[in-house]
């Protein structure tokens, strides 16, 4: 078998996969519907629901039964960011849920840890190294009080007492700018071992924003479907014509294949890292433009009424735009993956050169 052999073909949850899905589903639907996250904007946050979030675990579920966590794998949460996105919840668990991993990871205090655990303290993630601008949009920043960056080849985590001051923004994320070079600056590790568990944790970041965005999507699409059953023209339903179910469809094939790529580059990441790093990249990028194009179609299968700001496809239309660029143009991670590929070529194609030259 080739490298391109799928490793990881079954995607079907097991019971407690699906139990752990079930349990945060209908949390979110109970304690997140669309009257909720409304009244969190402008920021994104909803601090009550994140104490509740955290009391269920969600925030230290990320970590070994050692430090107080679940053990969760990988899989495990990106169940959960499915449902976070499918809700559209106004709430932080992505970043802490990155940041827990990594401290743990790099071997952080016990304090950090516990922090990261209970949910007291936000955790968020530099998206670029220090190097490459010291101050930076930071996802999570208006309301964390400790952001992870790589400053060189040293993990450093930087504190702020009070988060700096939220930036309005198409998404209504608690996005907000953090200066990386200055303030209360605690270096955690250096050497190798460092930049590998920084670049780990913006891997797993990016699949489970993709996975969010899966979920927001899917979403998106049934709120497009149950109008297209019931709104009318000519004397028939919209449902029932090839311009409106057609273009819906797309975007049902391409949350299964985004949500398929999502969970199979996770597979690899938590079981080969390093085997098919290209799976990281292609599965963000992807989620990001299934996103974007099926909250816009959802939106405009319900015409005028759609785009007005009281209907609920806009708040998923919104969002898939700002959730989509959190870390940056996703078109880089397109020529991440392609660049990834390409160094793998060589190798694959020389068996078939040299048979061929004989």
């Amino acid at each position: 078998m080739d490298r391109f052999e799928l490793r990881y073909q079954d995607y079907s949850l097991s019971e407690d996969q699906q139990t752990v899905r079930d349990a945060f589903r209908d949390f979110f639907t109970s304690e997140s519907p669309s009257s909720r996250v409304r009244a969190a904007e402008p920021t994104g946050f909803d601090e009550r629901l994140w104490r509740q979030l955290s009391e269920m675990g969600a925030a230290s579920m990320s970590l070994p039964e050692a430090v107080g966590g679940d053990d969760a794998t990988l899989l495990d949460l990106l169940l959960v960011a499915e449902e976070l996105g499918r809700a559209l919840a106004p709430v932080p668990c992505i970043e802490q849920a990155v940041s827990a991993r990594a401290l743990h990871a790099i071997g952080a205090p016990s304090d950090l840890l516990a922090a990261a655990a209970d949910g007291s303290s936000v955790c968020a993630l530099a998206p670029e190294p220090v190097g490459r601008g010291a101050r930076q949009l930071v996802p999570g920043g208006a309301v964390a009080q400790n952001v992870l960056a790589l400053d060189g080849d040293a993990l450093v985590l930087v504190h702020s007492d009070e988060p700096p001051a939220h930036v309005p923004n198409q998404g209504r994320t608690p996005l907000a700018w953090w200066d990386l070079a200055g303030g209360q600056r605690r270096e955690l590790a250096r050497g190798a071992h460092a930049v590998e568990v920084y670049e780990r944790a913006q891997a797993e970041w990016k699949l489970l924003m993709a996975s969010a965005l899966v979920g927001l999507t899917e979403q998106a699409l049934h709120i497009a479907v149950e109008f297209a059953k019931t709104r009318e023209t000519m004397g028939v339903v919209i449902g029932s014509l090839q311009g409106v179910a057609f273009p819906l469809a797309d975007i049902a094939i391409g949350i299964a294949g985004a949500r398929n790529l999502t969970r199979r580059a996770a597979w690899y990441l938590e079981n080969e890292p390093g085997v098919r790093p290209d799976l990281v990249p292609a599965a963000y990028a992807y989620a990001a433009q299934v996103a974007t194009h099926g909250a816009t179609t959802a939106q405009h299968t319900q015409g005028g009424l759609g785009f007005t700001t009281e209907a609920d496809a806009s708040l998923y239309f919104l969002r898939a735009k700002g959730w989509s660029v959190l870390f940056g143009d996703p078109v880089k991670d397109i020529a991440a993956a392609g660049r990834l590929l390409a160094d793998e070529l060589p190798s694959q194609t020389a068996p078939v050169l040299a048979a061929a030259t004989g």
